[in-house]
């Protein structure tokens, strides 16, 4: 049903001179000329076709009318202005909502969580995977962490880390009757492939160049939809993987890969943390963002290792 509403700024420079009996106190409050404040109570008189305040030559009274109109719009402004307050309350210190690429959360950003949630605990996280781009115009996510040039148009975009591409495979791999000890013995093994791997991104074939190996067919071996599952197969000995280092120091770390032998290869690409500007300023988006780098500086510094708060 649609509401017959009068003029929202002239109902707030009534209320406000209603409460004070005052127009120059009401001028104050809402940061306007007292000139405003009296055209604006004209103006809704005339639309209302009532007299609400009784003027007198130093002094203020409500007509009868305005003492019936101000307790009820008193009232609506309350409610609104309750709502409001719940609304940035629940904006700034509900469940922060991050958006990752499915490799990095599952590689990277989970087996890191129980640090962030050590330094705070109040502070709920709903992770959203996917590897599709999010649109944070549509969507209800705060912010984003996004692997690539960092060209996010309408975003703040900030780079969290960048990353390198190397070999990995299990530790198996060196032993037995076809030992992986130089990249001319790839010939001999299996080469996995992320499927997915963003254009530009280093292959097979351009690491193969990079070594110098000659012999070795670069689009063989089986494909993955995820580098996730390109550094599990690895893992469980079907073959060597070329992934970025990011995905995999946890999983060397544990001594459930190695990295056999260079080269290791730069790429063009690096993580970003993005959010909407509207977002950068909201505490639980701060917090998830300090940390985010603090914990890259502790892994950089090799002093306290990738688990460090």
């Amino acid at each position: 049903m649609a509401r017959h509403l009068p003029p929202l700024n002239a109902l707030r420079a009534f209320e406000a001179a209603a409460r004070h009996l005052s127009f120059t106190k009401a001028a104050e409050e809402l940061h306007v000329t007292q000139a405003a404040i009296s055209h604006q109570v004209r103006a809704l008189e005339e639309v209302l076709g009532v007299t609400l305040f009784r003027r007198f030559n130093r002094r203020l009274m409500l007509s009868d009318a305005g003492q019936q109109y101000l307790p009820q719009l008193s009232e609506a402004f309350d409610q609104i202005d309750a709502a409001t307050q719940r609304l940035r309350s629940e904006e700034d210190h509900g469940i922060l909502k991050v958006s990752v690429a499915n490799s990095f959360a599952a590689k990277w950003l989970l087996p890191r969580m129980p640090r962030f949630y050590e330094r705070h605990p109040d502070l709920d996280v709903q992770i959203s995977a996917s590897d599709r781009l999010t649109d944070f115009t549509r969507e209800d996510i705060d912010m984003g962490i996004r692997y690539g040039r960092g060209h996010y148009p309408g975003l703040h975009v900030e780079m969290l880390m960048d990353d390198l591409v190397l070999p990995v495979c299990s530790p198996r791999l060196l032993e037995g009757p076809r030992p992986l000890r130089t990249p001319a013995d790839l010939r001999y093994h299996t080469l996995l492939h992320d499927e997915v791997a963003q254009s530009g991104f280093p292959d097979w074939r351009q690491w193969l160049i990079e070594a110098g190996v000659t012999g070795v067919n670069p689009d063989r071996g089986p494909r993955y939809s995820h580098a996730s599952l390109v550094i599990q197969a690895a893992i469980d000995g079907q073959g060597v993987a070329l992934t970025r280092t990011s995905l995999v120091s946890l999983d060397i770390e544990a001594g459930r890969l190695i990295s056999p032998f260079g080269p290791i290869l730069s790429s063009n690409f690096a993580c970003y943390v993005v959010a909407p500007p509207s977002h950068v300023g909201r505490p639980k988006v701060k917090a998830f963002r300090d940390w985010l780098f603090a914990q890259i500086a502790h892994e950089r510094s090799g002093a306290d290792g990738p688990h460090a708060g």
